[in-house]
């Protein structure tokens, strides 16, 4: 999402090139993503990219379907519930949360929170608005051509990439999971970047009501909605990981499992399929945006952790800005500069 939302900002302002390193477009994270538009969730700067981006959401078309959230707490996550309803006044108290979502276990919840206006968002949908619309705009994707190395020559940049060399002006750091891979090819230094595994499955259960909200717990251990003839679960996993073709553990989708019957009477056992992504966290878990001050001509968008495609027309935008040198500066919190000495 991150490579093809920047190209279809960038396409109308010169030649633009995009490198797949796989055969087809969105095969890792952005292909595996249940995501949701939740304008309360993450960090201050991320709220706010998600509000900005809301905009293009509903100029893009149907990209968007109401699904409401319910954060649930047990006993011991009170004070995490009352510290998220304090910073995000767009949370309602619910006093009966059994009244969104019946299956939730009689005494299992002790408080939970609403948000009414959260939304399913089309991800493919989005990612096919963007890759569209970048060809459209003259854009130039190659699929297969992981770049291997490049090195800066007066004032441009060559690469040596699996699908042929490639010259260029700008290099737009992109790569999800492999952005420091990428940096360390073109002789640039490495942000810190820490991928995180999140496995998700849908499991088979009756008596599922397609209109029930997302049910998570403000501890963040688990999570589940409806999907098609069953549940979609997740255990909320992080687990630290290498850049990789992700894959499914099976005691990550047995404890997601475990941990929604806990919360509910689900009974879940069957599961019909399961998968994992990669989502990528600069080390102190904000994006990372804007040019590399220490590489001339090497700009970054990465480290999105679970928050990429909520916020992804935004971002673009405040990269292409930073591009262009046309648009707002790129705040602080988000900019390279904050990892260069």
């Amino acid at each position: 999402m991150a490579g093809v939302s920047i190209a279809y900002e960038l396409s109308d302002a010169g030649s633009v090139v995009v490198l797949e390193q796989e055969s087809r477009p969105a095969y890792h994270t952005t292909g595996r993503s249940a995501a949701m538009f939740l304008e309360s969730y993450g960090t201050p700067e991320v709220r706010r990219l998600t509000t900005e981006s809301r905009a293009d959401f509903d100029a893009a078309g149907e990209l968007l379907k109401p699904r409401p959230i319910v954060w649930v707490a047990p006993p011991d996550q009170i004070a995490e519930l009352e510290a998220m309803a304090a910073a995000q006044p767009t949370l309602e108290p619910a006093p009966r949360p059994e009244e969104f979502c019946p299956v939730l276990r009689a005494g299992w919840c002790a408080a939970a929170l609403l948000e009414p206006g959260a939304q399913e968002i089309d991800v493919m949908g989005l990612h096919q608005h963007y890759l569209g619309g970048a060809r459209r705009r003259g854009a130039r994707i190659v699929l297969d051509a992981a770049v291997r190395s490049g090195r800066p020559r007066n004032g441009r940049w060559l690469l040596d990439t699996a699908a042929g060399p490639v010259e260029a002006a700008i290099v737009v750091n992109a790569a999800g999971a492999w952005a420091d891979r990428i940096a360390s090819a073109l002789g640039a230094e490495p942000i810190g970047m820490r991928p995180m595994r999140r496995t998700a499955a849908v499991v088979r259960a009756s008596g599922v009501d397609r209109n029930w909200p997302i049910v998570g717990d403000v501890g963040e251990t688990f999570y589940f909605r409806p999907e098609g003839v069953g549940v979609l679960v997740s255990p909320a996993d992080e687990t630290p990981s290498e850049p990789c073709d992700a894959r499914p553990e099976d005691v990550d989708v047995a404890r997601a499992i475990e941990r929604v019957n806990e919360a509910t009477v689900l009974g879940l056992r069957s599961v019909q399929t399961a998968w994992a992504g990669l989502r990528t966290f600069a080390p102190d878990r904000q994006p990372v945006a804007g040019a590399d001050p220490a590489a001339p001509g090497l700009f970054w968008v990465a480290g999105q952790g679970g928050y990429g495609i909520q916020i992804a027309p935004a971002l673009a935008r405040l990269a292409a800005g930073a591009v262009t040198g046309k648009g707002s500066p790129v705040p602080a919190a988000l900019s390279v500069a904050r990892f260069r000495s």
